[in-house]
């Protein structure tokens, strides 16, 4: 089962570049393209959050238009720029999209991993938590399929990642989530967005990884004292590769044009 991320597009109304000077939609467009284009045809796509820049009716309406070229299935849940109710009408034909509430939903038909989807969005902030609620629907969506290959979804990362001006704005509460996965085993991955940049750790007994942003990255810069700032570096999409006999494998493609192939490995 091949999974494909995309995230954090920041997508903005028709004619306005993200913070003013980059355009987020047409990176977006490429991004999409660029899945369309790969060799091996992803099963599902998931969109892990920030899909807008404001969370207006616009902008969702231009973002579905954009991910309307994708046939695959296609999973997403918001981040700190979406609007949790907006983001609910825009997405309200997705089977799996909640009517009320947190958008937490599990989803088992797309393929032989299931995608658990965790909605840690604290309206009107940009950090996320994993409160009471989301540890309740987990260990349900869990406790129904206990053996089943799962891998969870969420927008902010449940770690520090030593870039000061990112970790005031991760997911806290993370020992909650660590203790509720250490019951059990088939955990393959959690992935998240937010911090525009690819990372990975260990986690309870699974891995996390970050995607890239299909627009700007975000500095790398790991002093106590660092300043904030982004660039305009190679975006990428995250690859997630399962089989019985391998497990999850995930993948780094980078979007864009590169000299090759060579003939040599």
């Amino acid at each position: 089962m091949l999974i494909a991320q995309l995230s954090d597009p920041h997508v903005c109304a028709e004619g306005t570049l993200y913070q003013g000077l980059v355009d987020s939609n047409a990176m977006f467009v490429a991004a999409i393209r660029h899945l369309n284009s790969l060799p091996t045809v992803p099963d599902v796509i998931i969109l892990t959050g920030d899909v807008t820049e404001h969370g207006t009716p616009e902008e969702y309406a231009l973002s579905r238009q954009m991910l309307s070229a994708i046939k695959q299935p296609l999973i997403t849940i918001p981040g700190n720029h979406d609007q949790r109710e907006e983001f609910r009408r825009a997405f309200a034909d997705m089977p799996y999209i909640p009517e009320a509430g947190p958008l937490h939903f599990s989803v088992s038909d797309v393929g032989p991993v299931r995608i658990i989807g965790l909605d840690v969005t604290v309206p009107g902030t940009h950090y996320g938590t994993i409160d009471e609620r989301a540890i309740e629907r987990l260990e349900a969506f869990l406790a129904d399929d206990p053996h089943r290959p799962t891998m969870i979804m969420k927008h902010q990362p449940p770690f520090e990642s030593g870039i000061p001006y990112l970790d005031q704005y991760r997911c806290f509460e993370q020992q909650r989530l660590a203790d509720q996965l250490s019951k059990f085993d088939n955990i393959e991955c959690i992935v998240c967005g937010h911090v525009h940049r690819y990372m990975m750790r260990r986690f309870s007994k699974t891995v996390v990884c970050t995607a890239p942003s299909t627009t700007t990255s975000i500095a790398l810069r790991l002093s106590s004292d660092a300043q904030p700032a982004s660039f305009i570096e190679p975006p990428a999409v995250l690859l997630h590769n399962w089989s019985p006999t391998t497990g999850m494998v995930t993948h780094l493609s980078p979007i864009g044009t590169f000299a090759g192939p060579f003939n040599f490995f």
